[in-house]
């Protein structure tokens, strides 16, 4: 015990003196280990039993450097830095069209308006064979959407499958400057409430939230739904000037710390607000970050809108952009930043997170608490809690396997081919009977699903024996096995609730685009309904914001 206390104080007393390193002998140490890097890469390079890829080797160095600091801070090689550039600015030269890779074949997932994949008849369900002549088979997806998009005003020539048609179809498209909207739908609810989804806070989100704010208030809006799902963020000053659009000019949005003293910041609102009546319910789930995050924390703090849905992603850094040599650049976490009541959103451990990346619960005592300006309790440790909780509903197994198959997909096509016109977007739903033929559609599709109580049979029965017991429960695992089995027979069935929204959603798309897959989801929009509830129900609303 000794030992390991007289160990623990080397170490503080160590770190304690580094942090005291003058600056000459702290750029010494750079050097020095700079330069060993560099001799043990030539003598591996030149004496390792295989030949050695620099730029693959290099890379794996530079990832896993960057990985040891935290998620955020990423290598852009020259290769990524049109990628790069497009996430943050939501421009880009090409035709306007998303596409998937499903077994192996490029499929045309959203056709969008007024651009040339659009006005040049490409649409949803098509197949990708050819781009330019080059076999879409035979090359990556990265090479793939590096020829879908090039400079403005050049062509390109897309060779396609589409059904009902016997033999390909060749199509060429001029490319144009191609603008993802922030805002990719609003629109009212009911006669009095309006609703905006923000996906994205590239350049232009806030002009883009305030020009739907003002059409829907002009179409007889008195409550607002801002959708914030899955909205990964993006420009920080873009959160400024959305909050700025239901606060008072001169109150402070979030603040900036970091170790170099220009990233001490503090964002304020600069212009006069668009509306500070207006009810408004923000909705959250754990997909939503960064930017979305300040948004919500902000109108919380300020008592300015009830948050609903679930706990955040948890993520407060602010990342600096910086270039490099040979065209390529680093992104690097300079700062947390802190909403108003003084709450840093970043999850505390960034190693404890969910598969899809989100923070799961919290720990009370690492929460710190914090007060709203009505005096509210709010607490910091890990996203942004919501006033209202309403669970997302998670996908079955059988559900996603189907999904990522692509036969939900396929479905669509295939239901819009015999259907050539589709009545109406928001209303649109699958019958019984129509139901009833997706599932024989599906009944010589090849697909394994393996449950999490499969995964664990399979489990005990190799821990069984391991500890050679196995001959003594097999007739009972042997039973549970049946039982399942039986009960995977009807998993379409079981859960046709889950799987017809999604049919329904993509059939729609074909038709009406993306507006309208967003109307139809609304249909099944357990969050969206819980936000039109508490906006409707204005006593309630009051009391969560303690609004006298």
């Amino acid at each position: 015990m000794k030992k390991k206390i007289a160990g623990i104080c080397v170490v503080i007393v160590s770190l304690v003196l580094l942090s005291f390193t003058p600056p000459a002998e702290r750029y010494f140490e750079i050097a020095k280990n700079l330069d060993i890097f560099a001799s043990l890469f030539k003598e591996v390079n030149s004496l390792y039993v295989d030949e050695l890829n620099p730029n693959k080797t290099i890379r794996t160095g530079i990832d896993a450097m960057l990985n040891s600091l935290d998620p955020y801070t990423n290598f852009i090689s020259e290769d990524e830095v049109e990628d790069f550039r497009t996430l943050n600015t939501g421009q880009y030269g090409g035709i306007g069209a998303l596409t998937r890779q499903i077994n192996n074949r490029t499929v045309v997932t959203m056709v969008y308006e007024n651009y040339p994949a659009y006005k040049n008849g490409l649409r949803i369900g098509d197949e990708v064979v050819k781009m330019d002549g080059i076999e879409l088979s035979r090359i990556t997806v990265e090479e793939a959407n590096h020829l879908m998009r090039g400079q403005v005003g050049t062509n390109v020539k897309l060779t396609i499958k589409r059904m009902g048609q016997p033999n390909p179809i060749e199509l060429e498209f001029k490319r144009e400057k191609i603008k993802i909207s922030n805002v990719p739908y609003f629109g009212m609810m009911s006669d009095d409430t309006g609703y905006i989804q923000l996906t994205e806070f590239t350049p232009d989100a806030g002009k883009e939230v305030k020009n739907a704010l003002v059409k829907l208030k002009e179409q007889g809006a008195k409550y607002l739904i801002l959708d914030l799902r899955g909205n990964p963020g993006g420009l920080l000053l873009e959160s400024v000037n959305i909050c700025n659009l239901f606060i008072p000019k001169g109150k402070k949005v979030v603040d900036t710390k970091g170790k170099v003293e220009n990233s001490n910041i503090t964002y304020e609102t600069l212009n006069a607000p668009v509306d500070l009546e207006i009810p408004v319910t923000v909705i959250i789930n754990r997909g939503s970050a960064s930017a979305s995050e300040i948004v919500a924390g902000t109108l919380q703090d300020y008592d300015r809108a009830v948050v609903l849905g679930e706990r955040s992603y948890g993520k407060g850094l602010v990342q600096v952009g910086r270039p490099l040599s040979y065209n390529s650049q680093v992104k690097i976490t300079t700062a947390k930043y802190y909403t108003p009541t003084g709450r840093c959103i970043q999850v505390l451990d960034y190693t404890h997170r969910r598969e899809d990346g989100s923070v799961g619960s919290i720990p009370d005592s690492v929460k710190k608490e914090f007060r709203t300006s009505r005096g509210r309790k709010v607490y910091d440790g890990g996203g942004i809690d919501p006033d209202i909780k309403v669970d997302g509903q998670d996908m079955a197994m059988i559900t996603q396997v189907i999904f990522s198959k692509g036969f939900i997909f396929d479905y669509a096509t295939h239901y819009a081919f015999n259907h050539p016109t589709l009545a109406d977007a928001k209303n649109f739903s699958l019958s019984d009977k129509e139901y009833q033929d997706f599932v024989s559609w599906m009944k010589d599709k090849t697909y394994t699903v393996q449950s999490p109580v499969e995964i664990e049979l399979n489990e005990l029965t190799e821990e069984a024996k391991q500890e050679k017991v196995y001959d003594d429960v097999k007739p009972q695992l042997d039973q549970i096995r049946v039982r399942l089995s039986e009960a995977r027979k009807n998993e379409l069935m079981h859960n046709k609730d889950q799987i017809k929204q999604l049919i329904e959603r993509e059939i729609v798309s074909r038709y009406y685009f993306e507006k309208g897959s967003v109307e139809n989801s609304f249909n099944h929009d357990q969050e969206v309904k819980a936000a039109m509830q508490i906006l409707h129900n204005q006593s309630e609303y009051k009391k969560i914001l303690n609004i006298q």
